[in-house]
Parts: C-alpha cells; sequence; structure tokens
C-alpha cells in the first residue's frame, strides 16, 4: 500500500527509470557494434551480442510476469534491476566478443523481469481514471528509447568510451533501485502457486531456438544448412511439446485461457504486427539518411528526433484518450497516422527533400506513439491482480517477438534487394561489385573514395531498396488494423465480465 503522494511519485521515477535502462539497452549497442569488433574482434561472432540480449529478455517476460503474480512483484522488479546492473558492470568490463555475450545475456535476464512488471505495478497502483495517464507516460519512455537509444550509442562510441554504453546504466539503475526500496510498499495479496517448470523449459529452448536460426540464417550459416534446418526443428518440436505442456499445467506460464478474452488476444496481435512494422523505422531511417545524404552516424540518429517526439506525443494522447473512449477507437485512430505514415516512407528517394523524409516520421511515429500506452492498458484490463503480471509480460512478449521477425525477415529483404542491385548494376566492377552490405558507404572516408557518379548509382540502389522494404511492411501494418477493427468496445473505465478488480490502491 502506498501511502503518499510524494511515495507513488517516487515509485513512478523508479519504474520510468528502470524501463527507460532495459529498453533502451535493446538498441543503444548497436550503433557501437563496429567500434567494439574493431577493438577486440570476432566479426563472426558479433551477432551474439545483440541476440543474447533479446533472447534472455524475451524469455524471461513471461516466466517474471507469472513468479510476480505468484510471489509479488517488488521483489522480483528488485532481482531483474540487481542482475541487470551486474551483467551492465561485467559488460562494460569484457575483453572479447564471447565474453560480452555472455554478459549480455545477463543483462537480459534482468530486463525480462523489469519490462513488464513495471507496466504491471502501474495497473496496481492507480485507479483506472489515472492509468492512462500513467501509461502514457510510460509508453512516452519506451517509444523514446527506441528512437533514443542508437543516437545515445553513437554519441558516447564517439565522444566518450563504448565501455560506458554499459555503465550509464549503473547510476541510473541504483536510483530507481533506492527509490522502488524505500517508497514501494506491496501489498500481501498473492498466492502461492506450483510453477510450470516444464512450461518455462520448453519455452526458453523454443525462443533460444528460434532467435539463432533467424538471426545466423543467411549471415553465418545458409538457410538451408543443416544448421538452420536443426534450430526450426527444434524450435517446432520444443514449441509443440510447450503447447501440449500448457495444457496439463495447473498453472501456466502463459494460460491459453486469457487469449479467450477478444481484447487480450487482439491486443497481443496488434503488439506483435505494430512492433514488426516499427522497428524497421528504426533500423533503416538512420540508414538512409546516412547513406544518401551523408554525414556521421550521430547526425543521422539526431534527424531521428522528430519521430521520437511525436512517438512521445501520441503515447501522451492515447493514455489520454483511454479515459474518454474504447481502445479499439484510439487503435483506430493511430492506424489513421500510422498505415499511411509507412505508405509515404515507402515512396523514399535520393532526391526527396529532408523536410519532406522528417514529415513522413514525424506522422510515423505520431500513429506508433498511441500503441505503447494502449497496448499495455488493454492486455491487462479485465483480469484481476494473480493474472496481471502473466498479462502485462505476454503483451511485452508479442512486441519483442514482433520487433524480431521485423528485423530479420525486412533486414533479409532489404539485402536482398540491394544485393541484387548492385550485382545487376556494377557485374564484374571489382571492390564496387562486391559490396553487398550498404553499410560499407555510410562512412565519410568512404563515401569520398567512390566516384561521384558511382556514388549516386549506389545511393539509388541502397534508396530503392529501403522503400521497397517498407513497402513490404504495410503488410503487417494493414493486417495490424483488421485485428484492432475486431477489438470490441471496451473501454479503461469499463469493467469486463466476470472480471474481479483488485483494490486498486495496492500494489
Amino acid at each position: 500500500m502506498i501511502a503518499k503522494e510524494s511515495n507513488v511519485n517516487f515509485v513512478v521515477a523508479a519504474l520510468m527509470l528502470g524501463l527507460l535502462i532495459a529498453s533502451m539497452d535493446n538498441t543503444i549497442v548497436a550503433t557501437a557494434m563496429g567500434t567494439i569488433v574493431g577493438e577486440m574482434g570476432g566479426m563472426d561472432k558479433f551477432v551474439w551480442v545483440t541476440s543474447a540480449y533479446m533472447v534472455a529478455t524475451m524469455a524471461g517476460m513471461p516466466i517474471f510476469g507469472k513468479l510476480s503474480d505468484m510471489y509479488g512483484r517488488k521483489r522480483f522488479y528488485i532481482f531483474g534491476l540487481i542482475v541487470f546492473l551486474v551483467g551492465s558492470i561485467l559488460c562494460g568490463t569484457a575483453s572479447s566478443i564471447v565474453e560480452l555475450s555472455i554478459y549480455r545475456a545477463i543483462q537480459g535476464i534482468g530486463g525480462g523481469a523489469l519490462m513488464p512488471i513495471a507496466f504491471t505495478i502501474i495497473f496496481d497502483v492507480f485507479p483506472p481514471e489515472k492509468r492512462g495517464k500513467m501509461t502514457g507516460l510510460f509508453g512516452a519512455v519506451f517509444g523514446t528509447s527506441s528512437v533514443f537509444g542508437p543516437l545515445l550509442g553513437a554519441y558516447i562510441t564517439e565522444y566518450v568510451s563504448w565501455h560506458w554504453i554499459f555503465y550509464i546504466n549503473v547510476p541510473i539503475g541504483a536510483l530507481s533501485l533506492w527509490f522502488i526500496s524505500v517508497y514501494y510498499r506491496e501489498s500481501l495479496e498473492h498466492r502461492k502457486q506450483s510453477i510450470d517448470w516444464w512450461g518455462a523449459i520448453t519455452l526458453v529452448g523454443a525462443i533460444v531456438s528460434l532467435m539463432f536460426a533467424l538471426e545466423l540464417g543467411g549471415n553465418q550459416y545458409a538457410w538451408d544448412s543443416v544448421q538452420i534446418i536443426g534450430l526450426l526443428a527444434a524450435f517446432l518440436l520444443l514449441f509443440i511439446i510447450f503447447l501440449f505442456v500448457e495444457t496439463k499445467a495447473s498453472e501456466p506460464i502463459i494460460s491459453f485461457a486469457m487469449f479467450k478474452q477478444r481484447l487480450f488476444a487482439t491486443t497481443n496481435a496488434v503488439a506483435l504486427l505494430y512492433g514488426a512494422a516499427f522497428i524497421i523505422t528504426t533500423v533503416f531511417l538512420p540508414i538512409f539518411i546516412q547513406g544518401v545524404y551523408g554525414g556521421s552516424a550521430t547526425n543521422s540518429g539526431l534527424l531521428l528526433t522528430p519521430m521520437m517526439l511525436a512517438s512521445v506525443c501520441g503515447s501522451q494522447l492515447g493514455g489520454f484518450l483511454t479515459t474518454k473512449t474504447s481502445f479499439r477507437n484510439i487503435m483506430l485512430l493511430s492506424a489513421v497516422f500510422f498505415v499511411p505514415g509507412i505508405f509515404l516512407l515507402s515512396t523514399l528517394s535520393p532526391d526527396m527533400a529532408r523536410s519532406t523524409v522528417t514529415v513522413y516520421m514525424i506522422l510515423t511515429g505520431f500513429g506508433v506513439g498511441f500503441s505503447f500506452s494502449v497496448l499495455g492498458m488493454s492486455a491487462i484490463h479485465g483480469f484481476d491482480m494473480r493474472q496481471r503480471g502473466s498479462a502485462s509480460s505476454t503483451n511485452s512478449f508479442s512486441r519483442s517477438l514482433g520487433m524480431t521477425l521485423g528485423i530479420t525477415v525486412f533486414g533479409i529483404l532489404q539485402r536482398n534487394q540491394f544485393e541484387n542491385g548492385m550485382a545487376s548494376t556494377f557485374s564484374g566492377q571489382g571492390a564496387v561489385g562486391a559490396i553487398t552490405d550498404p553499410r560499407a558507404i555510410l562512412t565519410p572516408e568512404a563515401r569520398a573514395a567512390i566516384p561521384a557518379p558511382v556514388l549516386e548509382t549506389i545511393t539509388d540502389i541502397l534508396a530503392s531498396s529501403i522503400a521497397q522494404t517498407f513497402m513490404w511492411a504495410l503488410v503487417p501494418a494493414i493486417l495490424a488494423v483488421i485485428c484492432i477493427a475486431l477489438m470490441g468496445n471496451e473501454s479503461a473505465l469499463g469493467r469486463a465480465k466476470n472480471a474481479p478488480q483488485a483494490n486498486p490502491e495496492r500494489g
């Protein structure tokens, strides 16, 4: 029970800080990888640095969400924060890519507890009329981190040291730990349940197999290689076993009964599809800006600021509207901006003015911003305190899975388009024809070494490959609209049928 308004403010600050560092670490490392690999070597293993964090985070989300329902939010939030900070310190001391990958997995375990539990605590603590404002604020933090992470990573790497992209988490996390330990007083309205160990083991195994198959396929190994086929087969087998186990478990990690609620099922589908469509804007827009217009990674990251600010505004507005209308109506409003924004980004070309690109980015960012706050609320809506952790973590898991699939699938599409364009245009022309990675022309030094007519042709091919990728991103965006239409008319202030309501002042 939180007794004072000032205590509530400290708890909110603690959760926002924890959410910021956990979600930002999904992206902050990306822009530093070139420097890290250059210093430590391990070019053939660098993919594991990102994969290890994402795998551990995704695998931990539903497990920690369930545990928080069983034994309380506070202890698992603190546990996740401590593990995350220990992992961050270890990452900063790594001397090899293998070490860094292992330490990133430790970080990811902590991150898997922080993100879903933060949203659940907010739902526990605040009454329905205040949840919209709070989730809007938290959604803004999540949206900001997805764009701000690469920019901050580039800046710290360029002007300080790559080690500090990990060390910076320590003071922020320590402040969050202090606030949550001192000011959060949790009720004891949790009941001990049997732990679904087989469900946890098969879920983690399935996720690990799928993630590494997607990360390594087409890069380290061919898609038809024994390694990738074996990983995909392992994923399929473990996932089937997981589905079977969950139907038999008395307290499953992910309850299929929750998906019988239409709002919960459609919300998770929208989270997955929005995540898949939006993540490519944070990946490919910097490449387009840097590769077509020129400039450093830091400058290209700065140009994403309008999209970041627009997503914050969208998140705040979405949270505010949850007390005015249904979740479906708000998300339909979101789609009015998001889908046209993705379509307009599919028209990118080298001769397009930067101001025009900025307008398209703002439109897309504003549209997706609604989802950061609204989907978190609609996923938990209608569940009591014993289920909210599972509901929130399942929603976070769905969005993370969508982002992972989006990066992988659309990354393959963009790379194939670029490689085919380069091969057909520069066939037999030596080093230029051998360029298969657009990052090879992103640095000012590399661009200066390429003759102007050749560079212009390459940027045309790059712009075309990115534009076609955004065209493909319309598929999940449009599918998301269909799922939104099926969400029903429930609202934040409405009471779901047969759903026991917890005391909103308890945590």
